[in-house]
């Protein structure tokens, strides 16, 4: 099996609903999204795929979603005042976690058509979630 993987950097904020700790305020990370992906074979060039690919789709849809965004939970009082204030948010059905993150990035990517096997969210430099499928 042959895999290759792509970063991504991009800027976002978030809180966390129903989190006692200091993510439970507005705040912000530099993010590294870590794209992997998987074929039994190469291709006539000897490639998984050209990592363009993954940048054209994937790095263009993180740019435009999610980077520089604030990304909330659907339910969290403060998106109506944001909205207000006209500023880029993302909303989730559920928690802006580093897990839940690394999956919305996992499911967009596969509905791309990529064969992605992994999709890593660096939050840190020391911590990261990681999806799998």
């Amino acid at each position: 099996m042959f895999r290759v993987s792509r970063e991504i950097d991009f800027c976002y904020g978030h809180r966390l609903m129903n989190y006692d700790g200091k993510c439970k305020h507005l705040h912000g990370h530099n993010g590294r999204a870590v794209i992997t992906i998987e074929a039994p074979n190469l291709d006539d060039r000897g490639m998984v795929l050209d990592f363009s690919d993954i940048k054209q789709v994937v790095s263009n849809w993180i740019d435009d979603n999610l980077d520089h965004r604030m990304l909330l939970h659907r339910g969290d009082p403060v998106v109506p005042i944001l909205q207000d204030m006209q500023e880029p948010i993302y909303l989730l059905d559920t928690n802006p976690t580093a897990e839940n993150i690394a999956k919305l990035i996992f499911d967009f990517t596969r509905e791309a058509g990529f064969p992605i096997v992994e999709a890593r969210l660096w939050e840190t430099p020391r911590c990261y979630a990681t999806y799998s499928g």
